[in-house]
């Protein structure tokens, strides 16, 4: 890899082409959970990153970590998801200022309901668009990406 760190035209179109993909998927599953009556993307994904931990629950630092909003925006997000009762926080025992976001039952109940729209609408819009084998690839690429 490298270059001089400058980009060519065909690299800002495939950027830019990158963007637009991501957005547009993101507005076409946020409409159709909001049209169910189910939680927003972004709230699906907190959930799911709970659902993935250790004790269903995560440090508000590494939830910050995994998902794909600022800082602020997680705390006021994780404020909305305890109003609801899908989410507590805990105090960390042995950091006094720290905190975990823990899934509730009832986090749990209305992730499953959501996965039952999310899940077929990214089958649909994204998996279907690939072979196996394309699949396969983009995520080897895609990986490079991440930490």
């Amino acid at each position: 890899m490298g270059g001089s760190g400058r980009s060519s035209p065909d690299a800002l179109a495939v950027w830019r082409t990158f963007l637009r993909a991501h957005a547009q998927l993101i507005r076409t599953l946020e409409a159709e959970l909001g049209q169910a009556g189910q939680i927003p993307v972004a709230s699906y994904d907190v959930l799911v990153q709970l659902t993935e931990a250790p004790g269903l629950r995560l440090r508000m630092t590494e939830l910050a970590e995994r998902v794909l909003l600022s800082r602020s925006g997680l705390t006021r997000l994780i404020d909305r998801l305890e109003r609801d009762g899908l989410v507590r926080r805990e105090p960390v025992a042995d950091d006094a200022r720290g905190m975990y976001a823990v899934l509730t039952d009832a986090g749990l109940d209305r992730l499953r309901a959501a996965s039952r729209v999310h899940l077929p609408g990214v089958g649909e819009h994204f998996v279907r668009r690939f072979s196996p084998s394309e699949l396969k690839h983009l995520g080897q690429l895609l990986a490079r990406l991440t930490d």
